[in-house]
């Protein structure tokens, strides 16, 4: 059977500006990458009306225990599981709450595999195999929009009642899309044509880091613009722990040290008893109550300068 010609994709298009990339110095093709990745930041400008509405219906979604899910395949895939892996170590969240599902599984990782991308049965499997249910979240990325594995698996999980985002980087009146919220990355024509691992990618990696860190400032897992919920697990996130203790709380490093051990390496519960002097157990049951929200829990235990972003010692804090 004849593969379908598309040709009239965006992301297929010569880009008129490389049309001469093989004759090229090498500053001559770092010029001209410079040049149209700087697309890829008008292109998130564009969306964000979209991407504001994904946050809120994903963050939604989560504080009614739903889970996040990124799927789609070859570079697309990749970048979605990428996003996934980061959100443990960041934000402390427990690795279903947000999983990536790539066409060919982990192999595909390293490996290419893009021709499972054309079976939409085995995107709708996956949804299946994954328990996808009404209060998830199933974001299929796609860069020139007409991947059947994610079509396969967006029409399943919308089946299954769950919200649904599309993400891809070409116009919807090229490809439609039936899902809760629609994001176009209008990049352009890549420098290599059809390579889409390039503005495509970029755009993508963008609106994704936008998306699920807007996720979880939503949730609670940030205050200010700290890390409050990092999962103390390595050195350098130690050491971050103890800075963001130390800046916010004003302590020394030692101090920092003495009272993360206290709260179990916990930084949020570390500044709640901190500020509160309360015992952890009770910062606990406090932050619990808030959905472990560190500035309404700080609220609720009569702490109103520190919540409105003043330490009780008048040191500033920063505005959330």
């Amino acid at each position: 059977m004849s593969p379908v010609n598309r040709g009239y994709l965006l992301t297929e298009q010569s880009n008129p500006v490389s049309q001469h990339l093989d004759q090229c110095s090498a500053l001559e093709i770092v010029e001209i990458f410079h040049q149209e990745d700087t697309k890829t930041v008008r292109a998130i400008a564009q969306a964000k009306a979209s991407l504001a509405e994904a946050i809120d219906l994903t963050a939604e979604a989560l504080r009614a225990g739903g889970r996040l899910f990124y799927i789609g395949a070859g570079t697309s895939g990749r970048l979605g599981v990428l996003d996934a892996a980061e959100c443990p170590p960041t934000f402390c969240t427990p690795p279903e709450l947000v999983q990536g599902i790539l066409a060919g599984g982990a192999a595909a990782l390293l490996k290419s595999s893009e021709g499972l991308e054309d079976l939409p049965q085995d995107g709708a499997a996956a949804m299946v195999e994954h328990g996808i249910g009404p209060n998830d979240v199933v974001v299929g990325i796609t860069a020139g929009g007409t991947t059947p594995y994610v079509h396969g698996a967006l029409k399943a999980a919308r089946e299954r009642g769950a919200k649904t985002v599309f993400m891809a980087c070409v116009p919807a009146e090229q490809v439609s899309a039936a899902v809760d919220v629609d994001i176009r990355l209008m990049v352009g024509p890549e420098v290599l044509a059809g390579s889409t691992r390039l503005k495509a990618g970029t755009a993508t990696k963008l609106a994704l880091n936008i998306l699920s860190t807007g996720v979880m400032v939503r949730l609670g897992k940030v205050y200010g613009n700290r890390m409050v919920d990092v999962a103390v697990t390595n050195s350098k996130l130690e050491d971050r722990a103890l800075r963001i203790l130390g800046d916010l709380a004003d302590l020394s490093r030692a101090e920092a040290a003495q009272l993360l051990e206290a709260s179990d390496r916990s930084v949020k519960l570390a500044l709640m008893m901190h500020w509160s002097g309360r015992e952890k157990a009770d910062c606990q049951a406090l932050l619990a109550q808030h959905q472990g929200i560190l500035r309404a829990a700080l609220a609720a235990a009569n702490l109103p300068a520190v919540a409105s972003g003043k330490a009780t010692t008048g040191m500033p804090l920063p505005n959330a």
